[in-house]
């Protein structure tokens, strides 16, 4: 059995060493997490995503500065930050680190940075992040963020892991909404517009008013991995539904950020008092059931298949001998 007293009690070392277990999928990982799994379900997620260029790593310092350093008569939060970087094509490692980022928070016993490389993981978050969010909970970390890469590819699976999920714009990108076009605007709990000094920031809000007033009212769920939505009706709780509101930042300046911090909260009283706090938790462990029984079947059907067939299975393939559905059907049940 793993020792997992040194990570409920604070080790910093311990903590990391365990981090990197989990990124690179190791027993005693899994074993770690399994242990960690009843400490868990405390911290607050907050997901941050948004297209390339609008500034996600200065909003996520800033905000992260807040919390250590709240205004007089909250006390600070212990919070950690999940950071997926695009991956070297070289060494599969994480290419930006989580040295350049956050230089203002080094030194903070409080503050735990870690940079994952996606290393090539679809939605922007690395198959990993979600045990490594899992590892910081059960740590104590009372707010974790977890910024996605931002390559304007399918990062709706950021609303799979965070409670909360902040998307990000910043105007004079060349479009007028790069949300719209990465398709990500229908997760935002809260919609922020970043470098709000520069020009062009009242168009791309009114932009984003105009594509929430056209918004249908619709309800997030998850069937089997899978985000749908459905039109909201009587299965909807009762109450007001939650609007996203557009919060206007210059991080670089911390301007904005107590405001957003305070839409963070007024989040998180909203889940909690709805009820879908619960449900997103529900959906969330649904999700992460789902891909690794995906996983752990595949891995279980490769054991029993032989190198050769399956190449021999690929090679009829090429040869248009068989459809990729009779190929699966030739794999899984031995026919063909």
């Amino acid at each position: 059995m793993t020792d997992i007293t040194p990570i409920l009690s604070g080790s910093r070392l311990a903590l990391s060493r365990l981090l990197t277990q989990i990124e690179n999928d190791t027993p005693e990982g899994r074993a770690a997490l399994n242990d960690l799994f009843p400490h868990t379900g405390q911290a607050h997620l907050i997901g941050v995503t948004g297209a390339p260029g609008t500034g996600k790593s200065s909003l996520v310092n800033r905000l992260a500065h807040f919390y250590r350093h709240p205004p007089e008569g909250q006390a600070p939060k212990r919070v950690a930050v999940a950071a997926v970087d695009p991956s070297s094509p070289f060494t599969g490692g994480a290419v930006l680190g989580d040295r350049v980022r956050m230089r203002d928070l080094a030194g903070d016993p409080g503050v735990f940075i870690r940079s994952m490389a996606s290393r090539g993981s679809l939605g922007g978050l690395a198959t990993a992040t979600a045990g490594v969010v899992q590892a910081f909970d059960a740590a104590g970390y009372e707010v974790i963020l977890i910024e996605t890469v931002g390559a304007g590819q399918a990062e709706v699976d950021i609303a799979r892991l965070a409670h909360t999920t902040l998307v990000v714009e910043a105007p004079g990108l060349g479009d007028d909404i790069q949300a719209i076009k990465a398709g990500i605007l229908e997760i935002a709990d809260i919609l922020v517009i970043n470098k709000a000094d520069r020009p062009g920031v009242e168009h791309t809000e009114r932009a984003l008013k105009g594509m929430l007033s056209l918004a249908h009212p619709v309800q997030r769920v998850f069937h089997h991995g899978q985000m749908m939505e459905v039109q909201t009706g009587a299965a909807q709780p009762e109450g007001p539904m939650w609007i996203p509101p557009i919060q206007k930042t210059v991080a670089t300046e911390g301007e904005g950020i107590p405001e957003l911090a305070e839409a963070i909260a007024e989040h998180r009283v909203y889940l909690q008092t709805s009820g879908d706090w619960e449900r997103r938790e529900r959906a969330r462990l649904q999700s992460e059931l789902f891909q690794l029984l995906q996983s752990t079947l595949v891995t279980r059907w490769q054991a029993t298949v032989s190198d050769a067939r399956y190449r021999q299975t690929i090679d009829r393939l090429l040869e248009r001998e068989i459809s990729p559905r009779e190929a699966v059907d030739a794999l899984l049940n031995g026919n063909g």
